[in-house]
Formats: C-alpha cells, structure tokens, sequence
C-alpha cells in the first residue's frame, strides 16, 4: 500500500454524475497518497475510517485550485478547494484556509507534470445546471478563468507574449482585441528540442534538387551541423559529405517513436481503419497519435470468426504514476517499443496479437519550399496536366515541377492583387510548415501573370468533397476528425499572428488519406479593394462573417474562430450553404442582432455547444483556436 502523504476529514460535495442525482454534502475521510485521492466513510464515535467511497488516480488530474463560496453558505463550506479530473469537479470543503493551502499545495507538487494540465479554470461551482461564474451551461466548457500558475508550474499570463516572426510588418489590420484587455493564451506546445551535433535517421529518402542539398537515404545516419533555418538543416553524411535536407524528414536517432515503422504519426481513428482495411490482414496493426496530445493508440485488424470483411479495435497506450507503459493489467513495460514487442507474441486481454505491421511511410510529407532557398521557381520547370478550378485569383491547374513533384498551380490574373507586397510577403509565407497548412512552394514573379506554385492535394476542396459524398455515411468521429484537422491548422496561424480572413469549407483541401489542409491563408489581404468580392458575392464573406466585420470590418483571430464555426457547421450539413434562405442584406442584418444557425442533425448537442461558443456575440468570449484544439481533442477521446 502506498505510504500516506496527508489524511484529514473534509466535507464532500456530491458530484451529480446524473441528471437526477440529488445535492448532498458529506464527511468523508480524505487520505493523499502518492498515486491517488481516496476518500472513505468515517465513524465519528469511534474516530476511525470505514469502506472506500470513491478514489481520483493522481494522473488523470487536471487542474486544483480554490472555489469561491456559494453565496449565503454555511460557515463550515467557507474554504472549498476542486480537484478536476475526467469525471468532472471533485468539490472539498477544508475546516481553514490553513488547511486548505496545505492540500492544495502538496496536490499541486504531486500533479504538476501531468500532461493533461488545464489552462483556465471555472472559480466557482457548477450548480443549478450552469456554471455560476460565466453562466455557460454545458458542464465540459473550458473554464472562464486563466490560470497564473498552471497547477505548480509558473507561467504568467500577464507577462507572456507571442511570438513574432522577425519580418516585414504586414499591411495594418484592424485587430478587435487591445493589447492588455486581457491575457494571452499559453503558446502550442514546442516541438522536441534538438542541437547541433546530434544524430538523426532519415525516415524517408529525398533526392537533391539543388546544389546545395544533400542526398538523404531511407535509415541511415546523418549529423546536424547547422539549424538556422527551423526547415532546412546542415547536415553531413557518414561519407563526409555536407548539404542542406529538409528538417520533418528526419528523426533523432535517440529512442523516439518516429525510428518504428509500425509508428503513424498525425494519423488519426479513421484513417487508421482505412489502411487497416486496404491491407485486410487478421492482425494488422500500427500505432499513432490519440485524438488527446501526447497519448497513444493501438489500431488491430482481426476477421474474429472468419469472416472477410474484418474490422478495427483500437486500445489506448496506458501510463502509470511511475510510468510504466500497458495494453492490459499486470503487463507493464518501460518503454512503448517494448509493449509492442510482447503484445506481438502474446494477445494478452487485445482481439489479437500484434502479427502484421501496417506503415503510411510510402509518401513523404511535404517540404518547405522544393529546395533549400528556393523561393522563386522557374516556370519553364513546371508542366501543367489539368485545369483543376476557377478562383477569386484566377486560374487554378494542375501540374509537376521537373517532372518529379505534383503541385498546384494558381495563375494570377492581373489587376486582382496586390502583387508587389505579396511577393515580397511569400519568402515568409514559404517558412510556415504544419501537417494542417496546404504548403506554399514558391512563386513565378518574372513574367505575368505570376504564379503561386503549393502542395498538391489530390481530393480537392473540402466543400465538393462533403457535397459528393466521398466519405459514405460519415460517422460522427469521422466529421470531428475533419474539423480538427482545421483546428490544428489555424491554431498554428494563430501561433505565428496570421489571420486568414476568408476561412470556409471551400479554403480547406483533402489530401489522398482524408486529411483537411487549410489553404490561401493571408491572402485576401493582398486583393485589391476594387475588385475583391467574396465566393459569397460581397466585399468579404458575408455568411462566415461576426458581427463586428459585418458592422465595423474589425478582423482579428476572433472572426476567424467564428468562421470555424460556420465551417463546422458545413462540415455536418455536409456542405450545405450558410443562412441558405437569405440574402447577403438579409444576413448583414439578422446576425448583429442574434440570428445564428440551427443545429445540424448530425450533430449532437456537444457538437453544436462548440459551434455557439465560437459565435459568441463579445470576440474577447470567444475561445482561442488553441483553446479549440484542446475541446475537440478531449471530445474525440471520449468518443473513442
């Protein structure tokens, strides 16, 4: 048994798991060990705790923090204190302020390097079906109250800032939120630090396109001798060899996942089952990112009884307080590669063993840019196939780059940008890289028109691929994978201070795995005033549109979440239009003074909650699009 830390006798508050369950308020023993928070019945008379009532796993802990009284309470419910987990709040009445420090503190020291770390709180309780500090009444909304110190590690939301990218202003927006009015959102998480100096294994072969590169081959070794740009690294060979090669092609050679080519990083639940089923083996496997940051998943393939068809179980990688890894009880290893290992000779509680590795290593990703400094394409290199659309810019085709890459090619009409200020924009539009971004490869400024030359994506817009019914019968996971896949994307741009401005369905692109890239992000700064009307027919996107753009033209990252909200909302009518029995006047109207769409059938209410909280009429209510990220990850892991 686990030593005890602290034990005392607290007031406990029930937690209305169910609708109908009633208020109650009991004593109960609290004991603090180092691996979980029990509490017990407790016999006054005899002065000696009885059977285990409940327990919270120290873990799965989010956030502890102190609770404003309820209002006209009793004096022994002055000193409240919630532990919030999974589950909800855990509400705890301390007998002093003394004693509740004390609990708070050793809680906070026990939890602080918890992954799952909230970062706002509610500061008083639920009750009477809403949230008594922000009135929000759906329970799982994010707290209204940013934390100072997250659960023990300081961070200063008053003295954080964001950062900039060291480059040439953009051309001045009106932004809806004051610097000071209130604080900024904890940046995204970094990506793993590197150094000079270390070792990296190639996890996919690239072929120099420029004297500068250096020959990279699938599994061998390199050392990084130069890391100035974040996408394109010095590096030298085992030959001695020395050139530059693209950064996300590479692993640390240390013990990361990413060397395993059972491992599918930025895969997700769908996906999954979609290679799974394309190799239609029994026992199938590979693991890949949980929908919840920092957790993974197991994904099996069994024909249990024989049949043909088969289909997909999919068992989270569980963590102990000591962190050991495991798939089922009393198997517990200290590394992933090593429950891998054992669960592919033993089944052990899984459908199956682990008998066929499944990989999506075929396909690269994307680079920033064709070649290290390459921003400025020759357009003699590129071959056009096909007319792929018409846009708000002018043509869009189809085409390869020396024969080797696909890519897209818009052909800019003239007199519809600002072309100068763009060009001069690209070289650092080029340096922005993530999964959920469509990549900008570079530009053809010599002749006119010029061209904008980016990543290919071979199921086109996200609006004809919801209006055509690509996905059959799309399940709710399914539709939610999508709009995170925007989520993550725009919590990105947020991250680097781009606002795009004109997001909907149609600025969004599927790749060939079902993945949703968000495209011709910044761009509409750049048209020219007199010719730039919307796909929706007016000066900006009307039906994706707040109130305060509709009114004032104020753009900010705000009404960039109110229009994901809007393609949230395409994404479960499956690509219906917006407000589809109104005119432009009509809607210009309608929204500043309350109008907002109706619920979708296929989704549920958690779903629409999220959609209302991003069409909040005040921007600073609004939930920032990392906020985003954590609310649809936590719903997703729920679902599965």
């Amino acid at each position: 048994m686990s030593e005890t830390i602290l034990e005392e006798l607290f007031i406990k508050r029930s937690q209305q798991k169910r609708k109908a369950s009633p208020l109650n308020y009991k004593e109960r023993w609290f004991v603090l060990t180092q691996d979980k928070l029990s509490y017990y019945d407790y016999d006054l008379n005899k002065a000696k705790r009885k059977s285990l009532r409940g327990f919270v796993e120290l873990e799965k802990i989010k956030c502890v923090e102190t609770v404003q009284p309820e209002p006209n309470s009793p004096p022994e419910r002055s000193y409240a204190f919630q532990v919030i987990y999974d589950e909800g709040p855990l509400y705890v009445f301390a007998k002093n302020d003394a004693t509740r420090g004390e609990w708070i503190k050793k809680l906070k020291e026990k939890v602080r390097f918890n992954k799952d770390l909230i970062q706002k709180y509610h500061p008083c309780f639920w009750a009477d079906g809403m949230w008594q500090c922000c009135q929000q009444q759906v329970k799982e909304a994010v707290g209204c109250k940013v934390l100072e110190h997250k659960n023990g590690v300081g961070f200063s939301s008053k003295n954080s800032s964001r950062r900039r990218p060291s480059r040439k202003p953009l051309p001045p927006t009106p932004e809806e939120e004051k610097p000071g009015c209130r604080p900024l959102p904890p940046q995204p998480p970094e990506e793993p630090s590197h150094s000079v100096g270390m070792t990296v294994i190639a996890e996919y072969g690239y072929t120099p396109v420029t004297p500068q590169d250096l020959e990279l081959r699938k599994d061998e070794e390199y050392t990084i001798l130069e890391m100035t740009d974040a996408n394109w690294w010095k590096a030298r060979d085992n030959t001695g060899r020395e050139g530059y090669i693209p950064s996300n092609y590479v692993v640390n050679a240390g013990n990361g996942l990413e060397r395993f080519d059972w491992y599918c990083k930025n895969m997700n639940r769908s996906q999954a089952e979609n290679l799974l089923r394309t190799e239609n083996k029994d026992g199938g496997f590979l693991v890949r990112d949980s929908s919840k940051a920092g957790k993974y998943t197991v994904s099996v393939f069994t024909k249990g009884g024989g049949e043909s068809s088969g289909n997909s179980r999919h068992y989270n990688i569980c963590t102990t307080q000591q962190g050991q890894f495991y798939l089922a009880e009393k198997h517990y290893f200290n590394s992933i590669p090593d429950l891998i290992n054992y669960h592919q000779h033993n089944a052990a509680g899984m459908v199956s063993r682990l008998k066929y590795m499944v990989s999506n290593r075929a396909q690269p990703p994307s680079t920033a840019g064709l070649g290290y400094g390459i921003w400025e394409i020759d357009p003699l290199h590129l071959k056009t196939i096909r007319e792929l659309g018409n846009g708000q810019f002018g043509v869009v085709k189809y085409g390869t780059w020396m024969g080797q890459h696909d890519v897209a090619i818009k052909m800019i009409k003239e007199g519809s940008m600002s072309e100068d200020d763009f060009i001069e924009e690209a070289k650092i539009m080029m340096k922005l890289r993530h999964e959920n971004l469509v990549q900008l490869y570079g530009v053809c400024t010599k002749q006119r028109p010029i061209y904008i030359v980016t990543e290919f994506l071979c199921n086109g817009c996200l609006l004809t691929y919801l209006r055509e019914g690509q996905t059959q019968h799309p399940t709710t996971i399914q539709l939610l994978e999508m709009c995170k896949d925007v989520t993550e994307g725009m919590a990105y741009l947020e991250s680097q201070q781009y606002i795009h401005r004109d997001l909907a369905a149609r600025n969004c692109l599927v790749d060939a795995n079902g993945t949703v890239k968000v495209t011709d992000f910044g761009l509409s700064r750049y048209v020219l005033d007199d010719e730039y009307t919307s796909s929706a027919g007016s000066k900006f996107p009307i039906r994706w549109s707040p109130p305060e753009v509709l009114l004032f033209c104020r753009f900010s990252s705000k009404s960039d979440v109110w229009a994901y909200g809007v393609l949230m909302w395409e994404v479960y009518t499956m690509g219906s239009l917006p407000y589809q029995r109104l005119n432009n006047t009509e809607i210009a109207d309608q929204v500043p003074r309350g109008l907002r769409l109706y619920r979708p059938q296929l989704a549920n209410e958690r779903i629409y909650s999220i959609m209302n909280r991003c069409w909040h009429d005040k921007p600073d209510e609004r939930p920032t699009f990392q906020e985003l990220v954590v609310i649809v990850q936590d719903l997703l892991y729920e679902l599965q």
